[in-house]
């Protein structure tokens, strides 16, 4: 984007999710700064295609329906895990993989799926990627991406994350995301790294 960042004002707004992993941190950031949320689902609101091949794409296709939907500014997000042995794979088809024939998503068999196609390689690069998208019911929309790195292992260890949590050790630590104290977590992970650029450009202090 270009030009001057919009400034949030608003103190409540939507979270354009149905995933209870992300309502959770996502709502936590935010609170930090005295805005609540209320979530897409706790609104009954409808879940939009995801259409887009970008992770910015698909966050910002997100928060304009929800924000459409609920006539209120709207925040969505859109994140993926990527492997450098896979050409960036799966990235934005981070769910998808985890996709079953009923319809369920299982994360567990998605990771093993990574480690299948990726167990001869010698690179065990990978990263988070994460979009954050404001938007406010005029159509105006800000975006933005963080990532955090490191590498996959095997087999997946902890219970405190969700999707592919378990399988991935950021640079410089020695835990999972899926063993990391959430705190911890919540300081380093791709989410955090997208929403200080957010909250640098939009919640700026006494705004």
């Amino acid at each position: 984007m270009t030009g001057a960042h919009r400034p949030l004002r608003e103190r409540r707004i939507c979270l354009a999710t149905h995933n209870a992993g992300k309502a959770r941190e996502n709502a936590a950031l935010l609170a930090e700064y005295g805005i609540t949320v209320v979530t897409a689902g706790e609104l009954g609101l409808p879940v939009p295609e995801e259409t887009e091949t970008s992770f910015i794409g698909n966050a910002t296709l997100k928060a304009r329906a929800a924000a459409a939907a609920s006539g209120m500014v709207a925040m969505a997000d859109d994140s993926g895990f990527s492997v450098a042995a896979l050409d960036g794979a799966p990235g934005v088809y981070t769910a998808d993989w985890a996709v079953q024939p009923d319809g369920r998503r299982d994360y567990a068999l998605a990771m093993g799926k990574v480690e299948r196609l990726a167990r001869h390689s010698a690179d065990r690069g990978a990263w988070f990627s994460c979009a954050l998208a404001l938007a406010w019911p005029d159509g105006h929309v800000e975006a933005f991406l963080g990532e955090a790195h490191g590498r996959w292992v095997w087999p997946p260890r902890g219970e405190r994350g969700f999707g592919y949590d378990p399988m991935f050790v950021a640079e410089g630590e020695s835990l999972t995301f899926g063993e990391l104290d959430p705190a911890r977590k919540h300081a380093i992970s791709h989410r955090a790294a997208a929403f200080r650029t957010l909250a640098e450009a939009c919640l700026k202090p006494g705004e």
